[in-house]
């Protein structure tokens, strides 16, 4: 199976999701969602820009790192841009392994090369009309 990495405007279908990545060699499928949360009561979203080729050939590369390093069968990730209200989903990763060890590994080494290595940024839409900043 190829694995699923891109970017999208698109509000991402997670259920779908689960069943393409789905397989019987599995005996973990570990699905981490992330989401925009309010953490200031004045959010009304973010706006995410990337630059979509550079960014997809760094969820493969981490993909592919991922793989190797824990020995999950699969690494599936999509990341959302554009605006994005307060709830949305901004990125769906779903790790396939034989166990749910190397799972559990592998989602968090995945998740946090994404933020530290691929191209998204991320601005605060605030509801007071006043400018955001720029988040990590």
């Amino acid at each position: 199976m190829t694995d699923i990495l891109r970017l999208q405007k698109e509000d991402i279908d997670i259920s779908r999701l689960l069943l393409e990545t789905r397989d019987d060699a599995d005996g973990a499928q570990l699905v981490f969602v992330g989401t925009v949360r309010n953490d200031a009561d004045s959010l009304s979203g973010l706006e995410i820009e990337a630059f979509v080729p550079a960014a997809e050939k760094d969820l493969a590369d981490i993909a592919c790192e991922a793989e190797e390093k824990f020995g999950v069968r699969s690494v599936h990730i999509v990341h959302r841009y554009g605006y994005l209200s307060v709830g949305d989903v901004i990125v769906v990763t779903i790790i396939c392994a034989a166990h749910r060890g190397e799972a559990y590994d592998a989602s968090r080494f995945v998740i946090e090369k994404i933020k530290e290595k691929v191209p998204i940024w991320k601005k605060e839409v605030l509801s007071n009309g006043k400018e955001g900043e720029w988040v990590h």
